[in-house]
């Protein structure tokens, strides 16, 4: 999708942000050392499965009667805890989730349920609850389990603001936290006697379901929504790459020195499309020899929530309309004078978040992707075609930007979790999940 034909109304609507992410760079490099490390492992889907006992202990605190549905609160301690604790901050040690159960199921026999995974900013579970639960409860019968992002919410570092991240580490801690938190809750469904299962989640959330439902060494339904097979380019081609303090990036890159003389070898001839630095970065997270990482993702559901005031929205919609129509093409001055660390940031993203250097789900063709075919926060020029790395997958997609998705086609995502599901019954459980419903 080329620039002029992504969303203006993404390009504005993040111009309303005015957080700044990775405020203190890159983060720790033995942190970074080791997480690269424990990617190799995670990558491996039998291996990664294993990091997690069958019968790892879930606890749940709490259970109300909601009427129509059972609202549980659970907590448990992170698997990753138990191999790289000291990489955690102690604040997320503690996975917390909700569970929302329907008393009656719709199906006499299968009992569906649906691991949401929170995108960036959208900490406690009002939103995924109001949105996405509630919803599949009434409209399908489908239940669902909302886990707390590690630096999230209960999970939130004292010394963080919100839910902004400090360093681009604490995005490669979160996603290692989330992909071993997510197994041990759907070893513990298993257990419960639920099933079918999937996962879902909207942008960063979605990226991070497409993990851990590749990582999972059983057939879960997975439908992502918002995100691809990097997160690549979100930070670095998106409209969100103007959130990024590049400048900081690249002087910790130039000081750091055993980045800068590995890579001062590579880069003989500097120019608009380095991909020396790109291929360097590549090469950093494969042999874990150098002292700095990245990845990070974000995504408009921090704020998603302001757009359900109609003032807002009809001012943006003004805005929209004035703006040129190369308006996505202009680059921030810090990112022109970033380069290194930019196609850096690039390679090292592709490396440990593309989705082809982690388990392929069991069953590709269970996973329903919605994606925006203007999508500006993620941009797909450039990378992978999803069914090249999910052979078999379907891909639904919306024809408007992230942030009009996200507001207007809530239903797209609830049918495509349904849809999932129903796959994942009738190829599993003998029978399908909602064409009963209606004989």
């Amino acid at each position: 999708m080329t620039v002029k034909y992504l969303s203006k109304f993404d390009a504005v609507f993040r111009t309303y942000l005015l957080n700044q992410y990775f405020v203190k760079g890159w983060g720790d490099p033995a942190t970074i050392h080791k997480i690269c490390q424990f990617r190799k492992v995670v990558g491996n889907r039998e291996k990664c499965t294993q990091l997690v006992d069958d019968n790892y202990p879930i606890h749940i605190a709490k259970e109300e009667d909601k009427g129509a549905y059972r609202l549980l609160e659970g907590h448990f301690t992170s698997p990753l805890v138990h191999y790289l604790p000291d990489v955690i901050p102690e604040e997320s040690h503690k996975a917390y989730f909700e569970m929302l159960i329907p008393n009656n199921w719709k199906h006499p026999r299968l009992k569906p349920v649906c691991l949401q995974l929170a995108g960036t900013g959208d900490q406690k579970f009002w939103r995924r609850r109001t949105l996405v639960a509630k919803p599949l409860l009434k409209e399908f019968g489908i239940g669902s389990i909302l886990l707390e992002n590690p630096y999230y919410g209960f999970r939130k570092p004292k010394e963080q603001l919100r839910t902004v991240l400090h360093n681009v580490s604490d995005v490669f801690v979160m996603g290692g936290c989330l992909v071993l938190e997510s197994i041990a809750l759907l070893k513990w469904c298993e257990r419960q006697g639920y099933g079918p299962l999937a996962l879902t989640g909207i942008s960063m959330g979605g990226h991070m379901a497409s993990l851990a439902g590749g990582s999972f060494d059983k057939p879960v339904g997975i439908a992502p929504c918002l995100s691809w097979t990097t997160a690549s380019c979100a930070f670095t081609q998106g409209v969100m790459s103007g959130a990024i303090p590049w400048e900081l990036l690249q002087n910790q890159y130039i000081e750091e020195p055993i980045i800068r003389e590995e890579l001062s070898k590579m880069i003989e001839t500097p120019s608009s499309g380095n991909d020396k630095v790109f291929l360097a970065g590549q090469a950093f997270a494969r042999k874990v020899t150098y002292e700095m990482e990245t990845i990070r993702k974000q995504e408009i559901s921090d704020v998603s929530q302001q757009l359900w005031d109609g003032s807002l929205r009809s001012t943006l919609a003004r805005l929209v309309e004035s703006l040129p129509i190369d308006f996505l093409a202009d680059q921030p001055p810090s990112r022109e004078k970033a380069k290194d660390a930019l196609n850096f940031m690039r390679g090292i993203m592709d490396e440990c978040t593309s989705l082809g250097n982690f388990g392929t789900p069991v069953d590709p063709s269970l996973a329903i992707c919605v994606a925006a075919t203007r999508d500006a926060y993620i941009p797909r020029d450039g990378t992978q075609d999803i069914e090249e790395v999910w052979p078999g997958c379907e891909v639904r997609y919306v024809e408007c930007g992230h942030v009009t998705a996200f507001v207007f086609n809530q239903h797209c995502f609830r049918q495509a979790i349904a849809d999932s599901l129903d796959r994942t019954a009738s190829k599993y459980y003998g029978e399908a999940l909602f064409r009963k419903l209606s004989s």
